[in-house]
């Protein structure tokens, strides 16, 4: 009897804390409070109202649409160091899968926590402790509108400075996946760059965005892998930071179809590109979706 007790305390002890949505959001308002404190310790006024407006959406999102918003906003933190003279450190990327749990997105919030903790210190800021608060029957639709609302925070932070240039390396990130993709499904790819519409803005690339979403979304229906709808995203008069976010979600819903097709690749970073325009951007994204469309099912060679 008294092993059978020994072994279910120690079974109690070795078990992993379970993370729950609750738990995440509790993270992320800890993040905000210290992006809060240190709009307010550089001047800088913050558009709080006018963020969760023009931002929040109420859709049935997925843990795996969080977690790339965690990475956006490493990337976003990285563009503040930067602007400090501080080094940068490469984001955390994780491999392709099908369900990526709430687990991995609190992983991320700690990161976070940590990277914000570790520049407060470099720049010899105090902040003060922040309290920790307890949430009830939060979803992932809470926790997204959270990070973005962070995310937003740090275009305030860097002044906006989220450009063509950054998204066209993010849509290169969209490129070479659909390339793994359509090797793994042994498709020919003669496609090629078509030319590049003039005067093209944000608010264009952005539409094009959701075009391959919708893309995506149908290839996902095909063999059942839970979808997104990203229509509610559509909120008009789109900046270079929306294009960036709505990039974003391409890569996460691209990573379902990678680990369907069992591609293990991690999607690397993005590289580093000067003076892009909208144009260019533009001109990418209608090559990623012509190459998408090539594909018609997922299941061909499998």
């Amino acid at each position: 009897m008294q092993k059978i007790i020994l072994i279910l305390l120690l079974t109690i002890g070795l078990s992993a804390k379970i993370i729950t949505p609750n738990d995440v959001y509790s993270q992320s308002m800890l993040i905000q409070d210290h992006v809060h404190f240190l709009l307010k310790h550089y001047g800088i006024k913050h558009h709080h109202n006018e963020i969760i407006s023009r931002t929040r959406v109420d859709t049935k999102l997925k843990p795996r649409n969080a977690w790339q918003l965690t990475y956006e906003i490493m990337v976003k933190i990285n563009i503040f160091r930067q602007e400090h003279k501080l080094l940068i450190i490469e984001p955390v990327n994780v491999s392709p899968i099908l369900n990526l749990n709430s687990d991995l997105v609190y992983e991320q919030t700690q990161r976070i926590l940590t990277e914000l903790k570790i520049f407060e210190v470099r720049e010899s800021i105090k902040v003060p402790k922040f309290k920790q608060k307890n949430y009830k029957d939060k979803t992932s639709i809470d926790i997204y509108n959270s990070l973005m609302h962070i995310s937003k925070s740090f275009d305030e932070l860097n002044k906006g400075i989220v450009t063509p240039s950054f998204v066209f390396g993010e849509q290169m990130r969209v490129y070479d996946d659909i390339t793994l993709i359509l090797q793994r499904l042994q498709i020919s790819d003669e496609t090629i760059p078509k030319a590049k519409r003039v005067g093209a803005v944000p608010e264009d690339v952005f539409d094009k965005c959701m075009k391959v979403l919708e893309k995506i979304k149908q290839l996902q229906i095909g063999v059942g892998i839970d979808f997104v709808d990203f229509t509610e995203f559509k909120k008009g008069d789109e900046s270079a930071s929306d294009v960036y976010t709505i990039t974003q979600m391409t890569i996460a819903e691209l990573q379902t179809i990678k680990a369907y097709l069992e591609i293990e690749n991690i999607t690397a970073s993005a590289s580093k590109y000067n003076t892009k325009t909208p144009a260019e951007v533009g001109q990418l994204v209608s090559w990623n979706f012509r190459k998408l469309n090539l594909i018609h099912s997922l299941n061909k060679g499998r």
